[in-house]
């Protein structure tokens, strides 16, 4: 949730192949060793050209191949990053004409609203900003440079040339006067509260550690931010998401070869515009958050409720936070018809009324692409569809029709599913934009073909073309439309300062450090503090993507067949549990069981978990059923449909263990 909050943004990341081009890497809650193999290559490149640093409470396989590893405690990364700001731009190595023009750094505030100043509220601006013509998402701010005021321009990110640093007293035109400052001031007055020593004292690193590290990543430029979703998933990720941002912007790495920030987190990431098949111009957008779902309410929770659920190649009722309600509400009724798509008998097709068989990859026609690689590959079917299997657009085509005949003049009924899908996949290439602009289908039919980009050699920087093209933030975000996702940074550059009042009244208008649980856990239940004494978060198996393939037989070989679960020596004695013994983990909410790896690496009062299982190896009980989907309410500011919506926090979870004797 940073993303939109600071960059407009759903994510931008660098592709693999610029990862040796960064001076300085800092890896934070992202195991690429285990999660990103094929591309690991390039981070050991990275090695020989600069730094890399991972930064992890547990000593996790990255963490074994970095030149350096920092330890710090769990959920603790957005002291650390502000800690490693107040060293920056106390030392002066911050870049500040990229601070000047490209982010709000310079924007002033009201001291007495909290609210940053705008040009029509200016006497002396006001008919200057009543004549100039910007986007409805656009708002005009206020700079102070070269002794005057100055209308902030969103729509050109021309040099400012404006003041970093100051506080003034501006006549608005009412005829009062409010005193304002500058972001960069109350950023630097913010840090004040995070020294090197209060820094270590939150974090546990030394902090001679946190200050060497904050110099070599200022001055081996550019730096690169590897932000995983071990970390964000967190009740307040999206602060500590915030907080790291600043290190590559404060040093102006942003849209250089080889810097930025990067979240390498599942392939959600849509390439280029997709509308023309995604959005048929007659349809209507009905969107509910996920987790709106799960918790039965929310700002667009139908108010009669949802009754029916259709779903595919996701395994919820197994792999999802509070799966258990899901379980629950079907048995009980209150979930009246489910039918899933898959060619896995999982969880969830066992809890479904209608199970579709569904095609795997090698028996239909797919145009994919990732985050990590800029390709457009073409999927083609090896065999047709096997037994009863049909394709995910055959099943919608004949689910279509059947709610409303006149739906299937949508879906190319005069065409088999396969010349179908080729159709589809050729008015993409042709509609998708600049980036798949000359693109065709007999290409990718040949093999994989490298999308377009702004910057040299079509290559993934994210941000290349505001920086060097200097237009304004955001890069779109497909499928959206622009101004639905450019009204979050409305200046038209990187923000750090957001004055929505939730924000203000929660003292989160500029990133700062919270402790874990306090909104959470302990507020719900005053008691989890002594009850459930160790933090439950799961990490990937090297043996399997996510779920899928939990019922292979070959993979599972390789894991032992037994499901596990880390611990720290001392952890492991304090409840009696030895390397290999069947454990039960618990809370108010469920409980698992795996068996015990005792690990040194494992920070002591945390549990590692193996994700992936499905419930069936685990006794019929997901370690999810574990979990709660807690929604942060500054996160509801954000939503865009098919884009964001309130991030899970998976990890925001307390538990206690206890050996199981058989």
């Amino acid at each position: 949730m940073f993303w939109p909050m600071t960059f407009g943004v759903q994510t931008e990341e660098l592709e693999s192949l610029e990862w040796p081009n960064a001076g300085y890497t800092i890896v934070l809650g992202s195991n690429l060793v285990q999660t990103r193999l094929p591309d690991v290559h390039h981070l050991i490149e990275a090695k020989k050209t600069g730094k890399v640093v991972v930064v992890d409470p547990d000593f996790c396989a990255t963490a074994a191949k970095a030149d350096e590893w920092v330890s710090i405690k769990p959920d603790t990364d957005a002291a650390l990053a502000l800690g490693m700001a107040k060293v920056i731009i106390d030392q002066g190595l911050y870049d500040k004409a990229f601070l000047q023009d490209f982010t709000d750094m310079p924007v002033l505030v009201r001291k007495d609203t909290g609210k940053r100043l705008l040009a029509k509220e200016v006497k002396t601006l006001k008919n200057e900003a009543d004549q100039m013509d910007i986007p409805e998402y656009r708002t005009l701010f206020v700079v102070y440079g070269n002794n005057r005021l100055i209308v902030l321009d969103p729509e050109h990110l021309a040099p400012t040339h404006a003041d970093l640093i100051g506080s003034h007293r501006v006549e608005l035109t009412d005829g009062t006067f409010a005193e304002v400052v500058t972001v960069f001031s109350l950023l630097k007055e913010m840090l004040a509260d995070y020294s090197l020593e209060t820094a270590a004292q939150i974090t546990g690193a030394p902090a001679e550690t946190i200050a060497r590290i904050a110099v070599e990543a200022a001055t081996r430029k550019p730096l690169h931010i590897i932000y995983g979703a071990s970390n964000y998933q967190w009740y307040h990720g999206d602060l500590k998401g915030r907080a790291l941002s600043l290190l590559p912007v404060l040093t102006g790495s942003i849209g250089v070869s080889g810097g930025g920030i990067s979240t390498y987190a599942g392939q959600y990431r849509v390439r280029f515009n997709l509308s023309e098949w995604w959005f048929p111009k007659q349809g209507k957008l009905n969107w509910v958050p996920y987790l709106h779902f799960l918790n039965k309410g929310g700002p667009r929770y139908p108010e009669k409720g949802i009754k029916a659920m259709v779903g595919g190649w996701g395994n919820p009722f197994d792999q999802h936070n509070m799966a258990n309600a899901l379980k629950d509400r079907s048995a009980s009724g209150d979930i009246e018809f489910v039918a899933t798509f898959d060619f896995n008998m999982t969880t969830s097709c066992m809890w479904s009324d209608v199970v579709f068989p569904a095609t795997t990859w090698y028996e239909n026609y797919e145009l994919t692409a990732t985050i990590l690689h800029p390709y457009l590959q073409l999927q083609e079917p090896a065999i047709a569809p096997l037994f009863e299997s049909r394709t995910g657009f055959w099943v919608m085509r004949e689910l279509a029709k059947r709610l409303n005949p006149e739906w299937e003049k949508y879906f190319y009924p005069d065409l088999d599913d396969t010349q179908a899908s080729l159709e589809i996949i050729d008015l993409l290439l042709k509609t998708g934009g600049m980036e798949t602009k000359g693109i065709t289908l007999d290409m990718v039919k040949k093999g994989p073909v490298r999308l377009h980009s702004a910057a040299p050699g079509d290559r993934q920087v994210p941000f290349y073309e505001q920086i060097h093209d200097r237009v304004p933030f955001p890069p779109p975000s497909y499928p959206a439309p622009l101004p639905a996702t450019a009204r979050f940074v409305p200046s038209g550059r990187i923000e750090f300062y957001k004055d929505e009042d939730l924000f203000l009244a929660e003292g989160e208008q500029l990133p700062v450090s919270k402790p874990t649980f306090a909104d959470t856990e302990y507020k719900a239940d005053p008691e989890a503090r002594s009850k459930y004494r160790l933090r439950f978060v799961t990490k990937n198996s090297l043996y399997r993507v996510h779920s899928t393939h939990s019922n292979n037989v070959w993979l599972n070989e390789l894991q032992g067949h037994k499901p596990k679960l880390f611990l720290n020596p001392k952890d492991a004695k304090q409840r009696n549990i030895a390397a290999n013994d069947l454990v039960e983990v618990y809370n108010g909410r469920g409980k698992t069981r795996a068996y015990a790896v005792i690990d040194p690496g494992c920070r002591e009062g945390t549990l590692i978990f193996e994700q992936g299982w499905w419930a069936r190896y685990l006794q019929d009980e997901s370690y999810n059923s574990l979990t709660m989907p807690w929604i942060k309410p500054l996160h509801e500011i954000y939503f865009v449909p098919g884009i964001w919506s309130p991030t899970s926090v998976w990890n925001e979870c307390l538990v206690d263990a206890r050996r199981i004797t058989l």
